[in-house]
């Protein structure tokens, strides 16, 4: 059966309003809206005008903005190894038939290196299902989906595109919009063609200045997540800006690879504009496609007439666009970064390390951040140089060089220059085309206190293998010559600049006067937002419309609770006190793909990367809190799923990474935000002995009702209120269902 699409819309959480708009499958509308506004409100970001084209339903003279909910009918969407996970999902809820196959697109990248026969047995289901309902099919070894997704030509610059994977964010390297959704939203996009989305605010990062030889996009977005390390761009959309002269240096190789860490910096998209760079690049690969003929309709997708159609109707930023911030970053002051060990938050300059002469055991040319033909290229060229000074262009003993290019067509690519040659005859070992040690899975992985260097964009403990290993990111040169000379270092290709001591970066855009206009323009707004407020207010009085409870009072009146719902959650506080508790510290990468994993052994590994005795502290019904930026990293759902299975209902934090903060209402887990509480806690226990978990002897409570909590600090401790966000009925409702999917299948029916 066909899942009713109304239905599907009718589930959305009364608070989370659904604004939509027209739109037409493979192509793109242009709407024209005639709405009685200011021209500022009337101005929208790029984002904002890219979503405008993809949203279902809207008004006709609706505006999109950040904040706005929206129904998205996405241009593709990509599903990988977890497409098997989606697929039990879609036909749990009694969907039958894809709404659109063209609008899908499966790949296979994860696990290639692992030919059990359970997994075997899964590769061959999602290859079955993919061709029983006509959807694009990539097997095991023809690349990362999201280098499929680009090279393929299905991330399009001006749609929005999305994919069941954090690092969908790659696909703004092209001028494509790409966000990160999770399993149940694919398969509510399988089943009806849409899903729901917030747009998020929006940030600035203008590059001002040239990139100088021997600093490479990779460099770029390390010093970016390392040195704005305070959550600048956390839950938001960015929008990359500059000057012709400054966009000409960011070929589109790097941006892609820009794009695919602002994952890392916190952010839920990474776009670059559609400019004379890509659109170069584009037509090449028209040309290509059409000389070379896949038969897949590459061809077709990257046709000329495509391409001159983004000239003829371009789409930009609005002069006097709303940005929620604005950061920049000269590029000319810029050099070599390397990132960790085991955070990307930490950042330092290559010089800073190299003189350490940190002995290395690992390195990997790796990832769909940073292992196309010209990475490849570039980590060659170091091995190639070192034998014209005489040095031997070989791996130095006790370091293994893993190689896996990002796509099939790239490895050949490779092959064809000489570089993948050139890399082999160093003794680097091959892998195939795929994910592999990025996320922890085949050969090749951290041992216990090995220190590894990937061009990879995830260096979370225990990622890449083993947690009491070490793991370092930089660009493929620096992989290259970290692996030529066994301890982290560069190849000598820069040179800085005379003058330049420092990197220069902040607020604004970097340019006085054009900040000082944007403070008047910014200023001039806000006169008249709060010019309508008196408008709205006068007419209230006028026509007698009830007014709306001060803000300290809006908790004052009681919230409905559904049945099956908890009128109140309470518990004792254990507390891991850490910040940006990441995804593969919550359940590790390497169980993420074991697809049958049982609630028990779920509950065993829950934390496993984080602290190995959490089961061991833990008690059912405790109150799990956090520090800031919970939950932050990929899109798994089993961060969520393994945490309920350790009997803990309710997560509360600092604030929460975007995605776990959908997956947990997808999936029935509970959360709040209360900065008070992780503040009070740390210092409570400052001068205590460290523990990675802690039990309090706090208690909390949630009364729902009452949109209150109430902490006791401990027996004979102070005790303390505050009023939360109200839990409306409908979200009660999923969640007292026991997730999205099975509140799907009530709806419908099932």
């Amino acid at each position: 059966m066909r899942v009713n699409m109304q239905s599907l819309g009718a589930m959305r959480p009364r608070a989370l309003p659904i604004i939509a708009g027209r739109y037409f499958q493979g192509s793109i509308v242009y709407r024209r809206n005639n709405a009685s506004l200011s021209s500022l409100d009337k101005a929208q970001t790029l984002t904002e005008k890219i979503v405008q084209r993809y949203s279902l339903g809207l008004p006709q003279d609706k505006i999109v903005k950040s904040g706005d909910f929206v129904t998205l009918s996405p241009h593709k969407c990509m599903t990988h190894d977890n497409s098997w996970p989606v697929a039990s999902k879609f036909m749990s809820i009694g969907a039958t038939k894809v709404h659109d196959p063209s609008q899908i697109v499966c790949t296979l990248d994860h696990d290639v290196q692992n030919k059990s026969e359970t997994n075997l047995k899964k590769y061959q289901q999602i290859e079955t299902f993919a061709k029983q309902q006509g959807i694009p099919f990539f097997p095991a070894g023809f690349g990362i989906g999201h280098q499929v997704m680009i090279e393929e030509g299905y991330a399009w610059p001006g749609t929005v595109t999305v994919a069941s994977d954090s690092h969908s964010n790659m696909y703004g390297g092209v001028g494509c919009l790409g966000t990160p959704i999770v399993r149940t939203d694919a398969a509510s996009i399988w089943a009806t063609g849409r899903t729901w989305w917030q747009i998020p605010p929006v940030a600035k990062c203008h590059f001002t200045g040239v990139l100088p030889a021997g600093v490479t996009g990779k460099d770029v977005i390390v010093a970016l997540c390392g040195l704005f390390n305070n959550d600048e761009v956390l839950n938001h959309a960015i929008e990359f800006t500059g000057s012709e002269e400054t966009m000409r240096s960011l070929p589109v190789d790097d941006r892609l690879a820009i794009a695919n860490m602002t994952t890392e910096w916190g952010a839920l998209s990474g776009l670059f504009p559609i400019d004379s760079v890509l659109l170069s690049w584009l037509r090449y690969k028209a040309t290509t496609s059409a000389m070379y003929q896949s038969g897949r309709g590459t061809e077709e997708r990257f046709s000329h007439a495509l391409v001159e159609n983004l000239t003829t109707s371009p789409i930009r930023a609005d002069p006097g666009a709303t940005y929620a911030k604005s950061l920049f970053l000269d590029l000319s002051t810029l050099s070599p970064y390397v990132s960790g060990p085991n955070s990307v938050k930490v950042a330092t300059p290559l010089r800073d390390l190299e003189s350490q002469k940190i002995n290395i055991q690992k390195a990997y040319l790796v990832s769909c951040t940073n292992s196309r033909a010209s990475d490849l290229a570039a980590a060659a060229k170091v091995f190639t140089e070192a034998a014209k000074t005489g040095a031997s262009p070989k791996v130095a003993p006790n370091v293994e060089l893993y190689i896996a290019a990002a796509s099939l067509a790239e490895q050949r690519t490779a092959e064809e220059a000489g570089d993948w040659g050139v890399l082999l005859a160093a003794g680097a070992k091959p892998l195939p085309s795929g994910c592999g040690p990025c996320i922890g899975l085949g050969t090749g992985l951290l041992e216990a206190g090995e220190v590894g260097i990937s061009a990879s964009n995830r260096n979370f403990k225990g990622r890449m293998g083993s947690p009491d290993a070490k793991a370092y990111l930089a660009s493929p040169e620096v992989v290259a010559a970290s692996a030529l000379s066994g301890y982290i270092s560069g190849p000598g290709f820069y040179e800085a600049p005379e003058g330049v001591t420092k990197v220069i970066l902040g607020e604004g855009t970097g340019n006085v006067e054009a900040d000082k206009a944007t403070s008047i323009e910014e200023a001039l707004a806000k006169v008249i937002s709060e010019a309508d407020l008196l408008v709205d207010n006068a007419q209230s009085s006028l026509f007698g419309e009830a007014e709306e409870a001060p803000a300290e009072k809006a908790g004052a009146g009681l919230t409905e609770i559904v049945a099956g719902f908890p009128e109140k959650v309470r518990g004792e506080i254990v507390f891991c006190d850490a910040d940006n508790l990441n995804t593969d510290a919550i359940y590790p990468g390497k169980y993420t793909y074991q697809d049958g994993v049982s609630i028990e052994k779920m509950a065993e590994v829950c934390m496993e990367n984080y602290d190995t005795e959490f089961g061991s502290v833990i008690r059912e019904g405790d109150i799990l809190v956090s520090g800031f930026n919970f939950g932050c990293g990929s899109s798994r759902e089993q961060a969520a799923t393994a945490i309920l299975a350790a009997k803990i209902p309710l997560v509360v934090s600092g604030s929460f990474g975007n995605i776990f903060s959908r997956n947990s209402i997808n999936n029935a887990l509970l959360g709040l935000e209360v900065p008070r509480l992780v503040e009070g806690l740390r210092k409570e226990f400052s001068g205590k002995e460290k523990a990675l978990t802690r039990r309090t002897g706090w208690t909390f409570e949630w009364d729902v009702s009452k949109s209150e909590i109430t902490v006791q600090e401990g027996e004979g401790g102070a005790k303390w209120s505050q009023a939360v966000g109200e839990m409306p009925p409908n979200v009660q409702e999923i969640i007292a269902r026991g997730g999205l999917e099975k509140w799907v299948k009530a709806e419908i029916g099932l």
